[in-house]
């Protein structure tokens, strides 16, 4: 994950947020600033995306890395041109291997449709991604957080988000993936902030890196 300036709502938008739920203006004072992480657009960031589910970001990373020097990797036509061989050799799973190609091809016949994405509402764009195979939901919003830059995007289903607020307000447990959607209701439109924040928050307490935040 790179981090890069932010864009001009960045700050009015967390002042906002503050102003909407005052727990979140805790996390800058005692977290430090809190950093514009964000991924490459199309498929190159949806590829980054797909790598770091269910695994740790360092191994996230360190397979990133690999795959992303493979020539032509990150196109769509390039992928698909890799052997299995390559794949496998940059850390793939088997059912990674035929996820990705799954999606270079769909970016092809357009069925996947990366490049329309900024002209579809939230909730569109969500539908549109999980529909594809082998992305849901978390993978859809964590996508538009990062690499569409969507101030209003919230991965309802992070375990970790889940845990920051649970910290950050004291809760008994961590709230379900349902309540703690109907909790960000209160945050909008700076749901996306309401995320980087808690993750921000998350790394502080917790001293490691928290779910989608590197």
């Amino acid at each position: 994950m790179s981090v890069a300036t932010p864009p001009p709502w960045f700050r009015p938008g967390i002042e906002a947020l503050c102003a909407l739920d005052p727990d979140f203006a805790c996390i800058e004072p005692a977290a430090g600033p809190l950093p514009w992480r964000w991924r490459p657009r199309g498929f190159a960031g949806l590829v980054r995306t797909v790598l770091g589910q269910q695994i740790s970001n360092q191994a996230a990373e360190a397979i990133w890395r690999r795959f992303a020097a493979l020539p032509g990797a990150l196109e769509p036509a390039g992928a698909l041109g890799l052997t299995d061989e390559q794949f496998r050799a940059a850390g793939l799973s088997r059912p990674k291997v035929a996820h990705l190609r799954s999606l270079a091809a769909a970016a092809l016949d357009g069925t996947l449709r990366l490049d329309t994405l900024g002209s579809m509402e939230d909730a569109e764009a969500v539908a549109h991604l999980a529909a594809q195979r082998g992305l849901g939901p978390w993978t859809a919003q964590v996508h538009l957080l990062f690499a569409e830059a969507r101030p209003d995007v919230f991965p309802h289903g992070d375990v970790a988000l889940a845990a920051a607020l649970a910290h950050l307000k004291g809760l008994p447990e961590r709230p379900s993936p349902r309540a703690l959607t109907l909790m960000a209701e209160g945050w909008s439109p700076w749901r996306s902030l309401a995320a980087r924040l808690l993750w921000h928050h998350w790394r502080h307490v917790t001293g490691r890196p928290a779910g989608e935040s590197d």
